[in-house]
């Protein structure tokens, strides 16, 4: 006989069902309360200094979905397995979130591979300097400190039992209202009917932006990434939303564990490397790799400090040709050693792994060639990924393919390098050399960039010119000032070594940097994906220059000449292995002549893009900020 369906059966059913529904969240409700919590608190404290910024328009749905499904992972577990699995949870999700909002609070950033790779390229030394610059009480006073009180909140709930008699009053007062257990079934379940509403359309406003982040992660190689992010770009709206931080830090780590398959492209590439002929045009030929220096603290071009008395004393006697219009295709050092090392040029369809390492070509003409740095070092047993800057300058295959010999130690001061150079590198010069000094620069700590005997500037010296910034703010540009007059001095160092060789020294630094110029109150970079030419000027725009000794200036005066000829031309350091190329006189398929800006066949109208995204001579400059000394308003 048929079993009587009646409402009350129906009512009880959909009861259970809701019931169910209801679980995970009932069994995991401090995690799923306070993780929703975070999720929003982090969402609205880093929304953008933008006109119309927002949240993403589905983060209340969609943090939603993802904190149930969490919580119905949980549910696997035994609930004394389950409090061990949460505790790990929240130790990961409360670290990962203020990691974001501090990078948010000094530097308008989220984690993102770039910052990933910033990690990786910092030694202890930098590590140290960076908590003694960054970290201060006023950070509890930041949206930091918002996270910690919510983390505070969630520790005295969770844990003190008189707080938790607060919560129990619910029951009593359940327990006050008997008839509301006489009610159908069915208004019992209306929570579980709530949730599966909400969870119904949570998940058909996210299917996309979860389609959108599971085709980034299915990519197989960091330049699809790259691609990929330019394109997203370029169609707003598209892209995929890491919303949570702990999707933002998985993207990170995917996107840095996908560029260390470039290691095994460039060991096949350089196996490739073949020279035609070699007239070794220039027997001596120094570059010399600057950090960090932005191109407006050059006295040299124009700043109102004296910055660079030596390389202006260098100019006056018609050796030293600074360039006019030069910049960096990235502000970050990671991206800018790939593409000054690599013969590959921003616009080529092929990654830069593809294409040879200009010292590879170098080693194969007959060249000896040195590299003296005070930032990367090979290390023992190193991974092949190793995501700093120097990954690939590090690995010992590489190395070894592109170094005769490099130096072991790092120094406090530039200085140190030049008693290694000649203590331990300079017996190992040959007739033919080409030798790479890598600077610590004016990398941040400004101060400890500078011994005390080599300070110059005091902060008292920019009370009238820059009246706009405070005593320590004023301190922070003139270690900063100090630290680009004492550059000038190791670059004149450099230049000593080699006045009275055959040689040709070339400078550049890998990136600009921002120390509080004009209205802008910013130190460092700005590594947002939104360039606009004030960040450009300053970021990007790099000082550059050649210098050539008299007894090459003589031999060849038509090079000289040709210097003279490029100084105001356009220039992006991405094709700076082509002109090395040529100064050496090294003939192999590799070079292109149209990139060397010595050359009459050079193309100076090739598309300067920035950051893969951003035109620089497209840039809108109607809007430029005022570079110092900035003028007291009257009043």
């Amino acid at each position: 006989m048929a079993e009587n369906i009646t409402p009350m059966k129906i009512s009880a059913k959909i009861a259970l069902i809701s019931h169910k529904l209801l679980a995970p969240i009932r069994a995991n409700s401090a995690f799923f309360i306070f993780m929703y919590l975070l999720g929003i608190l982090v969402a609205y404290i880093e929304i953008p200094h933008q006109p119309k910024a927002t949240v993403y328009a589905n983060l209340w749905a969609e943090l939603f979905l993802d904190l149930y499904i969490v919580c119905l992972f949980l549910m696997i577990f035994p609930k004394h397995v389950r409090r061990w699995i949460r505790a790990i949870l929240y130790f990961m999700l409360y670290g990962i979130s203020l990691v974001d909002v501090f990078c948010w609070e000094k530097f308008q950033t989220t984690i993102n591979p770039s910052m990933l790779l910033l990690v990786g390229e910092t030694n202890g030394r930098e590590a140290s300097e960076f908590f003694t610059s960054y970290f201060s009480k006023d950070i509890f006073f930041s949206n930091v400190g918002l996270v910690l009180l919510l983390l505070l909140i969630h520790i005295l709930v969770s844990r003190f039992p008189l707080l938790s008699r607060h919560v129990s009053c619910i029951t009593r007062i359940k327990e006050k209202l008997p008839n509301f257990y006489k009610k159908p079934l069915l208004i019992k379940s209306i929570g579980g009917i709530l949730v599966l509403i909400f969870l119904v359309i949570s998940a058909i406003s996210s299917a996309h932006n979860k389609e959108m982040m599971r085709r980034m992660f299915s990519l197989r190689t960091i330049g699809a990434v790259e691609r990929e992010l330019s394109l997203y770009q370029r169609q707003p709206g598209t892209e995929a939303q890491f919303y949570l931080p702990p999707y933002r830090l998985a993207f990170a780590i995917f996107s840095n564990e996908l560029a260390s398959h470039q290691i095994d492209q460039l060991i096949a590439t350089k196996d490739k490397v073949q020279v035609d002929s070699c007239t070794y045009t220039t027997p001596n030929i120094v570059l010399i790799i600057g950090e960090s220096y932005g191109k407006h603290h050059s006295h040299q071009y124009g700043y109102f400090m004296p910055t660079t008395p030596r390389q202006e004393a260098l100019e006056r006697q018609g050796l030293l040709v600074p360039f006019r219009d030069v910049v960096s295709p990235y502000n970050l050092t990671s991206f800018v050693f790939k593409n000054i090392f690599s013969l590959q040029v921003i616009g080529d369809t092929k990654d830069w792994c593809d294409y040879p390492l200009f010292p590879e070509v170098f080693r194969k003409a007959g060249y000896h060639v040195t590299f003296i740095t005070n930032q990367f070092l090979p290390r023992a047993k190193q991974a092949v990924y190793d995501f700093s800057g120097g990954f690939f300058l590090n690995h010992p295959e590489l190395s070894k393919a592109m170094f005769d010999s490099r130096n072991s130690t790092l120094y406090k001061y530039d200085a140190g390098l030049l008693n290694d150079y000649d203590n331990h590198q300079a017996q190992n010069n040959t007739e033919h050399n080409l030798i790479l000094f890598h600077l610590m620069g004016q990398h941040v700590n400004y101060g400890q960039r500078t011994p005390a005997r080599a300070k110059h500037f005091k902060a008292e010296d920019y009370k009238t010119i820059r009246h706009d910034l405070g005593e320590k703010r004023r301190q922070t540009l003139a270690d900063y000032d100090n630290a680009v007059l004492y550059n000038d001095s190791i670059v004149d160092q450099i230049i000593e070594r080699f006045k009275d060789k055959e040689a040709i020294v070339i400078y550049t630094p890998d990136h600009g940097e921002e120390c509080y110029e004009g209205h802008r109150g910013f130190i460092c970079r700005n590594h947002s994906s939104n360039i606009d030419y004030n960040l450009a000027r300053y970021e990007f725009e790099i000082p550059f220059w050649i210098y050539t000794s008299p007894s090459y200036k003589a031999k060849h005066p038509e090079v000289f000449q040709q210097i003279i000829a490029a100084k105001d031309k356009k220039f992006m350091i991405d094709a700076l292995p082509h002109l090395l190329l040529y100064l050496g006189g090294i003939h192999t398929k590799d070079y292109r002549d149209e990139h060397n800006i010595l050359s009459k066949n050079y193309r100076e109208n090739r598309p300067r893009i920035l950051k893969g995204t951003t035109d620089y001579d497209k840039l809108d400059r109607s809007k430029m900020e005022h570079q110092v000394p900035l003028r007291k308003k009257k009043k």
